[in-house]
């Protein structure tokens, strides 16, 4: 059977999903012209999806720029690789570089209290953004954030109900077909955060890679570890127990699944043995977190880790239609095709 997303208008009652304001992004509100994007990384992306365009982001972080260039979004919005990203510093963010960009509303990662004090005592707008505030639930994430901006762009908001539409039918359909997987043939699946002069960052229970698994039927190996983000280094000891039957790469990382596969330190482990390592896909943004990309990345994991259930998703063609229906964008299936199935073929990704 074919596997195709289609979008029911009647499912839910017109912006039903949507809340009313709270006070920070009423706040924010006015005539936004120009909006920055401080510590969010995958923000800008979210942003500039939501609002159709990239002319009002005037600065984000230098690592969304980095992706930003490298994948889809700085081909289809080149005005996102004019934004600034001088005003970051380190970890945190130059106050008085940022004021000089005149930003009308400075979007900033919730937990960086001393930034967003930083940003209201110089009498900025800011408007704080968790990426961990819903379990790590990445569809919920992406769609908490929505909300956030249908408070502040609320004439933007009809779409972004079309893309939460999008994302739970795609997340209900999923989980339909993997709920047929029999326990026994469930695969442990490990993620690969970072790797980095020889330590592994992976996903434990708390980060995102336990929601994709838990989205298509998959086991986090790891899922032990209850460490989060950066925190949750493995010891090569560990992978060996574990023994995972898939492996993914994040983008966060320069690792390829050549490395992996040519390494006689992971000789030893079942995935490599399969040869079923892969890296994900960069698009919009690096599809590890929530974002306009989740929808794909969800049916891209599906794929990855049980080929025999999800082989007969055309990913090339099912995200054409996603970009077209919802978001007005022209991907061509070669491109589309090179972002999403690569990896699955044999690819590094990139």
């Amino acid at each position: 059977m074919r596997f195709f997303i289609f979008l029911f208008a009647a499912v839910f009652t017109a912006f039903s999903w949507l809340p009313a304001p709270c006070a920070a992004e009423e706040a924010a509100r006015g005539d936004v012209g120009r909006a920055a994007v401080a510590g969010v990384l995958p923000f800008p992306s979210v942003l500039c999806l939501y609002l159709g365009s990239a002319d009002k982001i005037a600065a984000i972080p230098p690592a969304s720029m980095s992706a930003a260039r490298e994948g889809l979004l700085g081909e289809l919005f080149p005005s996102i690789l004019k934004a600034d990203t001088s005003f970051a510093s380190g970890t945190g963010v130059n106050i008085e570089e940022l004021m000089t960009l005149r930003p009308d509303v400075v979007f900033y990662l919730e937990a960086d209290k001393t930034t967003g004090r930083a940003l209201e005592n110089a009498g900025l707008r800011a408007v704080a953004v968790s990426p961990s505030k819903w379990g790590y639930d990445v569809l919920r994430t992406y769609e908490e954030w929505l909300k956030l901006l249908a408070g502040i762009f609320p004439e933007r908001a009809k779409n972004a109900e079309r893309a939460v539409v999008y994302g739970r039918r795609t997340l209900e359909l999923t989980k339909a077909r993997a709920a047929k997987i029999p326990p026994g043939e469930r695969r442990r699946v490990l993620y690969i955060v970072r790797a980095e002069n020889g330590r592994i960052i992976t996903s434990g229970k708390n980060f995102f890679g336990q929601y994709w698994c838990d989205s298509v039927g998959a086991e986090n190996a790891a899922e032990e570890i209850t460490a989060e983000r950066s925190n949750a280094a493995v010891t090569m000891e560990q992978i060996y127990k574990w023994n995972p039957d898939v492996i993914l790469i994040t983008n966060f990382t320069k690792l390829t699944p050549r490395d992996v596969l040519s390494s006689p330190e992971w000789k030893p482990v079942k995935a490599v043995k399969r040869g079923a390592v892969y890296k994900m896909p960069l698009a919009l943004y690096r599809t590890y977190t929530p974002g306009p990309d989740a929808p794909l990345t969800l049916l891209w994991t599906a794929r990855a880790v049980y080929p025999e259930s999800f082989g007969d998703i055309d990913l090339a063609k099912q995200a054409v239609r996603y970009y077209k229906e919802i978001f007005g964008l022209d991907v061509s299936e070669e491109r589309a095709r090179e972002i999403f199935c690569a990896p699955l073929e044999g690819g590094a990704g990139r």
